[in-house]
């Protein structure tokens, strides 16, 4: 079959959802129905919040940095507090990531807080610090928190 499509004006996107259901085999859920992602949702807003810092920084320190969810309390009004901290190597990434007069940081915070209300469909109360951590790259803890396996060269 050939569809012409245009996501931008939603043109010929039912057709295509339909022709790739018909496609896939049947199979059981492997997720609870509620559950958007096969990532916690810790792990998620933490991925968020450096992609938006890696974008604004662009080259100056992308691989120096991550991001932690710290705490996640869900308030009665149906929001949530969330609290992360950034971790960098040095001083002076500590002063980039902040920017001038806390610019960076805020506009960080801001764009991270908008994806995350509507990805969640809620009000985010986002809270960032900095912290300089100068051998977070070492800590095994890092990489078991981000999904990963830690490799200290001696396998």
């Amino acid at each position: 079959e050939t569809f012409l499509i245009s996501a931008e004006r939603g043109h010929g996107v039912d057709d295509l959802r339909k022709w790739l259901a018909d496609q896939l085999p049947e199979g059981p859920w492997l997720y609870p129905e509620d559950q958007i992602a096969d990532l916690r949702m810790r792990t998620i807003t933490a991925e968020i919040t450096r992609e938006k810092l890696t974008l604004r920084l662009h080259q100056e320190l992308p691989y120096q940095m991550t991001v932690e969810t710290e705490s996640w309390d869900e308030r009665k009004d149906g929001s949530a507090r969330v609290d992360q901290m950034i971790y960098v190597m040095r001083d002076g990434h500590k002063g980039i990531v902040l920017g001038n007069k806390g610019e960076t940081i805020k506009a960080v915070s801001k764009a991270a807080r908008e994806e995350l209300e509507e990805f969640m469909g809620r009000r985010i109360h986002l809270f960032l610090q900095v912290k300089v951590r100068p051998n977070w790259l070492e800590e095994k803890e890092r990489y078991s928190e981000m999904g990963l396996k830690f490799s200290d060269g001696n396998a």
